[in-house]
């Protein structure tokens, strides 16, 4: 079992910046991927942006790409989302999620079998 827990939501006016945590804790030496996905008021969960744990390459939803950085800490199992010039448009409840699984894509809901509780980022216009 893996748990994550992330913070740093908050509000902030269009065009500031924000960034999220997520620490993640139990089985965390075998972690595949780790990545962050969002849910604004009545739409679906969508993703966000994703990396494998051990590797180089970090995937971003194409909204997102040149505004948001993902990071980890290996040393203290964390990830991060930097996210500047942010819109209205992005106020969600951003959620953290981790696998241990090599199969299918990182960029896809269903890969992950582990989330957090979720932080609200609020964007005002």
């Amino acid at each position: 079992q893996v748990q994550l827990a992330e913070s740093g939501g908050g509000l902030v006016q269009a065009g500031g910046s924000l960034r999220l945590s997520c620490a993640a804790s139990g089985r965390t030496f075998s972690l595949y991927a780790m990545g962050w996905f969002r849910q604004a008021p009545g739409k679906e969960r969508e993703f966000v942006a994703a990396n494998r744990w051990t590797g180089t390459n970090t995937y971003y939803a194409n909204s997102v790409k040149g505004r948001f950085t993902l990071s980890r800490n290996y040393a203290k199992n964390t990830v991060y989302l930097q996210m500047n010039s942010l819109k209205p448009k992005e106020t969600a409840v951003y959620y953290c999620a981790a696998s241990h699984s090599s199969t299918g894509s990182i960029s896809v809901i269903g890969g992950y079998p582990y989330w957090g509780q979720g932080t609200q980022v609020t964007v005002s216009s």
